[in-house]
């Protein structure tokens, strides 16, 4: 498993001016047995994966969305003082999604293990399994973990098998130190029942027409209050929580969705909590998308919370040798 090289090309403004250089000049390519327990890194890996859509009836493509997503990201100027990796591809072989989700999570657990943080290319929104079950594997069974989901809808469902809308059911139903917060929940993009549901497990969640009351002030302080009750955080954005002017390649696309800078308030946010261990992105489908609209905007916003976490650990390193 390792990234493919023609992905990460792009415009060369210099080839010995690091401040010229964009990502495609700094990524390295390897495989996550390569990575060494040393410095800090971000390691992309993506997941391959319909399987968990095809079972929420949804509308199927995403699976092409992690190698999309890098070649945008190749683009982007490098403002990242942390290494970059990129160790490929987890891939959903036919309908083994359990499978592939238990893949993923190995994976993402050897990245943490040696101080990467993982940044997971979904795939349908059954990423997050597999994104949770590394961080559990990581973490072992005694820290408590919060998941903060960035979505549209509450994906509790209790369907016969697992898919991309019964994830946080799963985890809360047999993790008794995991915690749950969604930001932009759509009224009309979840059933009473479902509200409910979210009740009874103890979730707790914010209304799209609810997050930037107050100048965001009420919501980050939700954020916080959650976060500060767990060991460890993992972050997840659902992309069908965009409205779908900006975000049209999306298997559900949300009409009344967040605006793109409202998700990157948000992002930039949670990306500065020291407490967060990885990040995924999912639901992006460039089979369903308008001149690569989503698939640029994901890239955006995937840098977005690569550079909030570098900025704080930048802080904390000067900190600690100013203390010194």
């Amino acid at each position: 498993m390792r990234a493919e090289e023609d992905l990460w090309t792009g415009r060369v403004d210099s080839h010995d001016d690091p401040d010229s250089f964009r990502l495609h000049q700094v990524v390295e390519r390897m495989s996550v047995d390569q990575l060494k327990d040393s410095d800090p890194y971000f390691a992309f890996i993506g997941f391959e994966s319909d399987e968990g859509v095809r079972r929420n009836k949804g509308r199927q493509g995403a699976s092409k969305a992690p190698d999309e997503i890098r070649r945008h990201l190749a683009k982007i100027p490098n403002h990242l003082k942390t290494q970059l990796v990129d160790v490929g591809n987890i891939v959903c072989q036919g309908r083994a999604l359990e499978e592939a989700q238990s893949s993923l999570g190995n994976q993402v657990a050897k990245l943490l293990g040696s101080h990467g943080t993982p940044i997971i290319l979904g795939g349908g929104h059954e990423t997050l399994y597999g994104h949770y079950l590394g961080a559990r594997k990581h973490l072992g069974s005694d820290k408590s973990v919060g998941i903060i989901n960035i979505d549209a809808h509450f994906d509790l469902r209790n369907d016969p098998e697992p898919s991309s809308g019964t994830m946080f059911r799963q985890i809360l139903e047999q993790d008794p130190k995991a915690g749950y917060l969604c930001l932009g929940i759509q009224r009309f993009g979840n059933t009473p029942a479902l509200f409910h549901t979210a009740d009874q497990l103890g979730c707790e969640y914010v209304l799209e027409e609810e997050l930037e009351h107050n100048n965001f002030a009420e919501t980050f302080n939700i954020i916080d209050t959650f976060s500060d009750r767990f060991d460890y955080i993992i972050l997840t954005l659902c992309t069908d929580s965009i409205i779908a002017s900006s975000a049209p390649g999306v298997s559900a696309p949300s009409p009344t969705g967040i605006e793109p800078k409202t998700a990157k308030k948000l992002l930039h946010h949670i990306s500065r909590r020291n407490n967060l261990l990885s990040f995924d992105i999912s639901e992006v489908n460039p089979m369903l998308d308008r001149e690569e609209q989503t698939v640029r905007l994901a890239s955006y916003l995937v840098a977005e919370v690569m550079v909030g976490i570098d900025s704080w650990k930048s802080e904390n390193a000067l900190k600690n040798e100013m203390g010194d």
